[in-house]
């Protein structure tokens, strides 16, 4: 095989079965359906890899540029982070490969940032400090093989209402300040496509209904929060009134 041959063969088999490869290129069957599906399920699914690295990104900036994180719900993103957390750990306990759940890694750096800002802006950097230390301890001691796999599945299946809950959450709090505050609407974007394309992905590489599931609501909850966007027309923070003191009378 020569070096081209060879390359392309490498390159091919990050989307391809071995088998789908002979189907494709030996046999030159281009219209079998099992290795189509199979081939755009990879192939989506290290496209919205690439993609997670920006997902959040826009939101980071948005909040560390107007350093404030007003409109924010902290229960949101705590339960976002929780999520996704519980996402990582047991699509890597459970060994699926790297396409069906790398995104769910970079966004969980992204968002592990965005609650630490909400943190330091909202509470205190002393709070946000001990949060980033806590957590970073708790997840080193997930992905050991200290805590067993039911623990990680339990953990998985929770976090599914909870990240429902969470993304309401913001939804009533946007509902209340008939604005979307500091959200990127880019972000809330990002997260509703590939929340909905990761629904086919799971399906095709893994089966495993508690991350179908979970990307199903994920897609309802950000597809009501990205129409929030349109329905209030403004991102922008909503401005807190200053206490008056009253004189009062002798």
């Amino acid at each position: 095989m020569n070096p081209f041959a060879e390359l392309f063969h490498r390159i091919a088999l990050l989307v391809l079965t071995p088998k789908c490869y002979q189907v494709f290129f030996y046999d030159l069957d281009f219209f079998n359906g099992t290795c189509i599906r199979s081939a755009l399920s990879k192939g989506l699914g290290f496209g919205i890899v690439g993609g997670s690295l920006l997902v959040k990104l826009p939101q980071v900036i948005k909040v560390w540029q107007s350093k404030s994180a007003v409109g924010i719900s902290l229960v949101n993103v705590c339960m976002d982070l929780f999520a996704v957390t519980s996402n990582v750990v047991y699509s890597y306990s459970s060994q699926f490969p790297f396409s069906s759940w790398g995104d769910s890694l970079f966004i969980l750096f992204q968002t592990l940032l965005i609650v630490i800002l909400v943190f330091y802006y909202n509470i205190s950097k002393r709070a946000a400090s001990a949060f980033a230390f806590i957590y970073c301890s708790l997840l080193f001691l997930l992905v050991s093989d200290i805590v067993p796999n039911s623990f990680l599945w339990n953990a998985q299946f929770i976090s599914i209402p909870l990240m429902f809950y969470g993304k309401m959450t913001q939804g009533y709090v946007n509902f209340q300040n008939k604005s979307t505050g500091q959200l990127s609407m880019a972000t809330s974007i990002l997260l509703f496509l590939g929340s909905s394309v990761r629904v086919f992905t799971s399906v095709q590489e893994t089966g495993d209904n508690l991350l179908i599931w979970s990307f199903a609501l994920a897609s309802i909850a950000n597809f009501i929060i990205v129409t929030q966007f349109y329905c209030y027309k403004s991102g922008s923070p909503v401005k807190t009134k200053k206490k008056t003191k009253k004189n009062k009378r002798a």
